[in-house]
């Protein structure tokens, strides 16, 4: 037997980490995909800067969450795709939050609608995007994901997105993601991460003020997706329980 192998994974550890309210709050926080400094990450929590330190302590040995220092600043992301896989499948088996205000429903129903799964996108617009993809033969499947088609190619340069750069990650190139609040698959991967991130850039979606990990379409981006997958970027698509969704 291999000195490397060993009998089992140890998830009582990770869950000891994840499975408090404040670090959790953090993850979630981080599931934008962007870094975040220590401050932002404690008014997300609505915890003080000594607790806030602790944590992010705990979050970092457990190497569910990285550091860069630039500067005089220090800022925190999660340390990988796997991570942020890994807290998209929990919210499978997660019992949601009781919403108890305005505000509470508001953020679900955004969540609902649009919002990043660590770096790519997810929610009724993630799915769309996903079946666009794969019912127009833009992308098909391919061991151990998805593989683009040459009118996808074109698809993808048309938009802007470099289908050879996001090959060249060194990280699954384009999967499957079961998204939590659709119950279906979204896309993720490098493809994924690098046409969510041109979606943003071309202004067709924004973030949702101090919430890290919601996302809006915009007016230019409802004009623009209506020609991608229309019912996804409009009024007219309803939340999970009858509610409309938030444009």
């Amino acid at each position: 037997m291999s000195s490397h192998a060993t009998a089992d994974v140890d998830l009582a550890a990770v869950a000891a980490v994840i499975g408090e309210p404040s670090r959790a709050a953090m993850l979630d926080a981080l599931m934008s995909g962007r870094a975040l400094t220590a401050g932002e990450l404690g008014r997300a929590a609505g915890i003080g800067r000594s607790a806030t330190s602790e944590h992010l302590a705990r979050l970092v040995a457990g190497g569910l969450v990285e550091v860069t220092v630039q500067g005089r600043h220090r800022y925190h992301r999660l340390s990988g795709p796997a991570v942020g896989h890994a807290l998209e499948a929990l919210s499978h088996i997660a019992p949601p939050k009781r919403v108890t205000s305005l505000k509470d429903s508001s953020r679900a129903r955004s969540l609902w609608l649009a919002r990043t799964c660590y770096d790519h996108l997810a929610g009724a617009c993630g799915v769309a995007l996903h079946d666009l993809l794969l019912d127009g033969g833009l992308v098909v499947a391919a061991s151990p994901g998805y593989a683009v088609t040459p009118p996808g190619e074109e698809w993808f340069a048309d938009l802007g997105v470099d289908v050879a750069a996001a090959r060249s990650r060194r990280r699954s190139f384009a999967r499957p993601c079961l998204d939590w609040t659709e119950r279906r698959p979204h896309l993720a991967g490098a493809l994924a991460a690098a046409t969510t991130a041109r979606l943003l850039d071309l202004g067709w979606f924004a973030r949702r003020g101090d919430d890290t990990r919601a996302l809006r379409v915009t007016d230019a981006g409802r004009v623009a997706l209506d020609g991608l997958w229309g019912r996804a970027a409009g009024d007219g698509l309803s939340a999970p329980g009858g509610a409309r969704a938030a444009g």
